[in-house]
């Protein structure tokens, strides 16, 4: 009846505040919940140190690298706040779902990273240095956390401008009264150019696992198939080859693939869709490894079937420009060179008006959602030398609109290491163009 549950409902009541106030006794009452409040840093040692995808000598050389650029500029701290930089000077890619993390790194102690608590110990286990949890108590504490990581660290702070939002520009400017904020994205971005030998390494690995990936694509390609379909193979078969050679040093993380077709290829970062593969599609396949927040890529045109004589006219001619600009990549060459280059050979085939991006970029930390080392892309405004150390792509791609015969996005990539020595060495080696790629 209505009075019996009204009766349970406050017997009830009373056992849930019968449990409270013992709860706050046995802990030492409210005081005890205030206290656990006001705590705003933490420590999370928790467990053993993980290995890292790199020896400690290799963050050792980054962290010197980047002092000298600090000394340089007297700057005594840097706060990094991008998830390429953290995971570049400290091995650590953390997970924002809308929580700033970071790395501060100063003249003299280990760099400390600084994560969210929901993370627990993970973060210190993955990092080179120290860590500090900040919790979720109080708004801010993440720069309480910024501020004990600095110690005594003043005068010139080197941040992120290219990162760090007005917002949390403003706030550091609060929370250190008598320093002044100056841009060091710029000199880590080119530091990131050079890749050292354990880097160029990784790199590799991520190409062969790309072209693994694009082998798994292949067989799963089948008329009535969906793309996400497609996609999983690959993305199956990449996470096993990274699980199995260095699943010890990396996390399984953010390994992706877009397979699209028809329509959905006149876009290179066109998501997955459920449309069902047709005899006579124009595939574009993109095997994407991601190796500790490294990211490699591996990017096709195929076709399902056959390829009608307007596509093959496209695709040959986008062919001929991507072996072309392999052929430009070399030491002393200048990115707006090779794209000028590029752009009178699209022009003799009448195709330059359909042109998409930029014919290539450089490769490291990076994913869809973070890095780029924008001082190395092959376009007409980057006047950047290529040097040994550096990793860049050739990708050039054409878009004919839909409606017109041959309509379809043309896109072939490759990778490029320009060796130590001045040799240049494609890691690619899935094939491409019409002889190998007609499923």
């Amino acid at each position: 009846t209505t009075t019996q549950t009204m009766l349970a409902t406050k017997v009830l009541r009373k056992y849930v505040q019968l449990g409270r106030t013992q709860a706050r006794s046995a802990s030492g009452g409210e005081n005890s919940i205030s206290s656990f409040l006001a705590t705003k840093t933490v420590q999370r040692q928790n467990g053993e140190k993980e290995k890292k995808l790199f020896t400690d000598q290799e963050y050792q050389s980054r962290l010197a690298s980047l002092r000298q650029t600090m000394v340089e500029k007297d700057i005594s701290a840097c706060i990094f706040t991008s998830m390429h930089n953290t995971a570049y000077f400290s091995n650590f890619v953390y997970c924002s779902f809308g929580r700033p993390y970071g790395l501060v790194v100063t003249m003299d102690e280990e760099p400390c990273s600084l994560s969210a608590l929901i993370d627990g110990g993970q973060p210190w286990r993955r990092s080179y240095g120290n860590n500090i949890v900040y919790t979720d108590w109080q708004r801010d504490n993440y720069f309480v956390a910024i501020k004990e990581a600095l110690g005594n660290a003043r005068g010139k702070i080197g941040v992120e401008f290219d990162h760090l939002s007005f917002q949390n520009y403003e706030k550091l400017q609060s929370l250190l009264p008598g320093s002044s904020l100056m841009d060091v994205g710029v000199d880590t971005a080119r530091q990131r150019m050079f890749k050292s030998d354990e880097e160029i390494e990784i790199i590799k690995l991520g190409a062969a696992t790309a072209d693994i990936g694009g082998e798994a694509c292949k067989m799963a390609m089948k008329e009535g198939v969906e793309e996400w379909e497609v996609a999983r193979e690959g993305v199956a078969a990449m996470v096993k080859n990274i699980s199995d050679k260095v699943g010890d040093r990396s996390e399984l993380l953010d390994t992706w693939v877009w397979l699209q077709s028809g329509l959905n290829t006149d876009g290179a970062h066109n998501p997955l869709t459920n449309r069902k593969l047709r005899n006579g599609d124009i595939l574009s396949l993109n095997c994407f490894p991601m190796i500790q927040g490294y990211y490699t890529a591996l990017e096709r045109t195929m076709f399902l079937g056959h390829v009608d004589p307007a596509s093959l006219k496209y695709w040959e001619a986008n062919v001929a420009v991507h072996e072309r600009g392999l052929e430009l990549i070399k030491p002393g060459a200048k990115c707006s060179e090779i794209a000028a280059e590029l752009n009178d050979l699209f022009q003799s085939f009448g195709l330059l008006q359909y042109r998409s991006f930029g014919y290539g970029h450089s490769f490291g930390v990076l994913s869809h959602y973070y890095g780029r080392e924008a001082g190395l892309e092959l376009r007409e405004d980057i006047e950047t030398v290529i040097e040994p150390g550096m990793v860049v792509s050739m990708e050039p791609m054409i878009t004919i609109p839909e409606g017109q015969p041959g309509a379809g996005g043309y896109r072939e990539h490759d990778i490029v290491v320009i060796n130590k020595d001045g040799s240049c060495e494609n890691i690619t080696k899935f094939p491409f163009g019409p002889e190998h790629n007609v499923v």
